[in-house]
């Protein structure tokens, strides 16, 4: 019966611890039996975040908040991550509130890299603004405007209001006064009356004020068409200057190269050269027709056989009466033989 009743306890509390771990997992209290891999995230602040907070991401919880680390410059948040879940390298880890009294958890974004972390790697983080130190200032905010209100009591008014209200008063008659002839002023211009008047209701301001602008516009559009024809005189003013820079080119060229055969004569170079700088040339033309004249010289005064052949007239004569003879001598060619043709022929002329 003893060992009925201890065995009976026994049962009890195994199925209470086990009810208990079951409770728990189910609560998502502790990740007991399942399986993950760690990341790291370091924040300047984990603003009441505690181990066991769960990590979420799109708003899913993938995993818990298991230790916290402290750094030189923060505090590095170590998670277990749900060994089916992955997150992407680009994914980045923040700290936030289920509302104004929630928990605080860890939020993942998405991410869209096509690689994923590893074992004890450490996310990207993004901090959020302490909620604690928004209410604070808010608190401010609202004291620095509770004594605002408090420093306008009924005597502050009082003396602020009551110098504007005896000016008022006391001016009453001209304030009046200033209020009707405004009055007046602006029935008289909505009447036309008045250079303002006019001014306003008169149309014909308004009718030369388009007519001026207009022509304004016809004169800009024309100005805007001569515009165009400078441009497109410059345009040839400029072809024209390239043309002439180019003719300016070749004639640069052309006399360099007309200085070159001229550097060339002037050294005595090529056939002009020699004919320029050698005196041998000269001297021999200067003889042929110092010879060329003397032998002029001789015909013109019958020396020799050109000379005697130009101007003795015999030889003229004897010329012309052989022509007569040998003219003589054809005339009977038709009606002879040829033997006699040729003692004909040599009996005139010897």
């Amino acid at each position: 019966m003893k060992g009925s009743l201890e065995t009976r306890l026994g049962v009890f509390f195994a199925f209470s611890a086990l009810a208990a771990v079951l409770l728990i997992e189910l609560s998502g209290g502790v990740d007991v039996f399942k399986k993950g891999y760690p990341l790291h995230a370091d924040f300047k602040t984990v603003v009441g975040l505690k181990a066991g907070d769960p990590v979420k991401m799109a708003g899913v919880r993938i995993g818990r908040v298991s230790k916290f680390k402290f750094l030189e410059d923060g505090v590095r948040v170590s998670m277990k991550v749900d060994e089916v879940q992955k997150v992407r390298t680009d994914s980045v880890a923040t700290i936030q509130s289920a509302g104004l009294v929630g928990e605080n958890f860890v939020s993942l974004t998405l991410g869209a890299a096509p690689n994923t972390f590893n074992a004890d790697d450490v996310i990207e983080t993004k901090e959020q603004p302490d909620f604690n130190a928004m209410m604070a200032k808010l608190d401010n905010v609202a004291g620095g405007i509770e004594n605002l209100t408090k420093s306008f009591s009924g005597d502050s008014i009082q003396n602020v209001l009551g110098p504007m209200t005896d000016f008022l008063n006391q001016n009453n008659p001209k304030i009046t006064s200033i209020l009707s002839d405004m009055e007046e002023v602006s029935s008289n211009m909505r009447d036309g009356k008045g250079t303002m008047g006019k001014f306003l209701a008169d149309d014909s301001l308004y009718n030369e004020g388009t007519a001026t602008m207009t022509n304004l516009n016809a004169a800009l559009t024309d100005a805007r068409g001569l515009f165009a024809d400078a441009k497109g005189s410059l345009e040839t003013v400029t072809g024209t200057f390239e043309e002439a820079q180019t003719i300016f080119g070749d004639m640069k060229t052309t006399l360099a190269s007309a200085q070159s055969t001229m550097d060339q004569v002037n050294n005595g170079q090529g056939t002009l050269g020699r004919l320029l700088k050698d005196e041998t040339l000269y001297t021999e033309t200067t003889t042929a027709m110092t010879t060329l004249k003397e032998i002029f010289e001789k015909i013109n005064s019958g020396e020799g056989s050109a000379g005697k052949l130009v101007n003795d007239p015999a030889l003229y004569k004897n010329a012309k009466m052989t022509l007569q003879k040998l003219d003589k001598a054809t005339e009977g060619l038709e009606d002879t033989g040829p033997l006699s043709v040729i003692g004909t022929a040599v009996n005139t002329l010897f």
